[in-house]
């Protein structure tokens, strides 16, 4: 086993963190790539640079491994290319561009659904909805904290892998680390279950093994529940500001005699990153209601899916929130919502719920 080794790893978006090497330098640039990869939860295909100080500290390709060094620096290099994928039928093209991951179909299921989906289709990107999330990722994501803590944490994760001191964060330390971790949870959900709960503690602990709890059996159990506390805290200050997705599941949005918290509550599937949004900004429930009642007038009339389109991307928080809240049944909803059912919205409505990610717009 050789000497341990800890690395400065400089991310392609402009972050870094710390890289701990418990058993010393890998065997290969390969190996070393995985465990890159491993620790700062990379996805994609990437490159290691390192730190010349022969040639003024400039970055230069990882060539052989005896170029890292303990305390070294290595920055990755995304080599991922820009990816197109195409679905085409009779009636549309739709163009999915990511510049860092493909969106393919089997990411999001059958094609089909996005099939229907015309050029002339103008809908909001999640970027213009507050409530839209991502699906939870495979390797939490542990963020940066502020600059004392992640000091702090420095020195101690040092002292960790000298003579396996573990620390105990006082009160500021804890509060910050658990702040941020939140901040990170809620981009993906604000109802995480037990085991997504139990994955971000043990990124932690993997990221600063000085966090390691030793009278806990799987060195993460404290954090765990801090963190479920913390959340739970979170969630009512979103109450407190009305947001939707957590005020729904409000004592009086309970059915008369089942006024409890653990009642019913609703909560995003595992897909759904639409599943309750804010409304769009300038609009409130009583001009989306006004705008609902002209859309029963505009289905009636020829030529004019352009705008029906346009009036459903708009009403589409409002629709969610019936769905969400009261439950309607079928044959009412279609009453208020017939163009929903139109063979168009059929096959678009499901992408809207489950397939808008971050940053793409259909």
């Amino acid at each position: 086993m050789g000497t341990a080794m800890i690395l400065k790893i400089i991310l392609a978006d402009g972050t870094s963190q710390r890289l701990t090497l418990s058993s010393g330098p890998p065997a290969s640039i390969d190996d070393l790539t995985d465990e890159v990869r491993k620790q700062c939860g990379l996805h994609g295909n990437f490159k290691l640079q390192f730190m010349d100080a022969l040639f003024g500290n400039e970055f230069l390709n990882l060539t052989s491994i005896s170029e890292v060094e303990n305390k070294g620096t290595l920055k990755v290099i995304d080599m991922s290319k820009t990816a197109t994928v195409q679905y085409m039928d009779e009636e549309s093209t739709v163009n999915l561009v990511s510049e860092s991951q493909a969106f393919t179909p089997s990411s999001v299921g059958d094609s089909s659904y996005l099939s229907g989906v015309s050029e002339d289709t103008d809908v909001m990107s999640s970027s213009e909805l507050v409530g839209s999330r991502s699906l939870w990722p495979a390797v939490f994501h542990v963020p940066t904290f502020s600059f004392d803590s992640e000091l702090k944490l420095q020195h101690a994760n040092l002292a960790y892998i000298q003579n396996g001191t573990t620390l105990i964060p006082d009160p500021k330390l804890k509060s910050a680390i658990l702040e941020s971790l939140v901040q990170e949870i809620v981009k993906y959900k604000v109802y995480a279950n037990d085991k997504e709960m139990h994955e971000v503690a043990q990124s932690l602990i993997k990221k600063h093994p000085c966090l390691t709890e030793k009278g806990s059996s799987t060195g993460c159990g404290g954090w765990k529940t801090s963190l479920k506390y913390k959340l739970s805290n979170y969630r009512t200050q979103l109450r407190k500001l009305g947001y939707p997705e957590v005020t729904v599941n409000s004592l009086k949005n309970k059915p008369v005699g089942r006024q409890s918290a653990a009642f019913g509550v609703k909560k995003a599937k595992r897909a759904e990153v639409n599943f309750c949004p804010p409304y769009p900004a300038a609009e409130t429930e009583d001009t989306l209601e006004t705008m609902q009642k002209s859309l029963l007038l505009d289905v009636k009339q020829r030529n004019n899916r352009k705008l029906v389109k346009h009036k459903m991307e708009k009403t589409f928080a409002l629709r969610r929130h019936e769905v969400v809240r009261d439950a309607p049944m079928v044959e009412s909803f279609m009453a208020k919502w017939p163009a929903l059912f139109d063979v168009s919205e059929v096959r678009f409505a499901p992408c809207m719920v489950v397939y808008q990610s971050k940053g793409l717009i259909f």
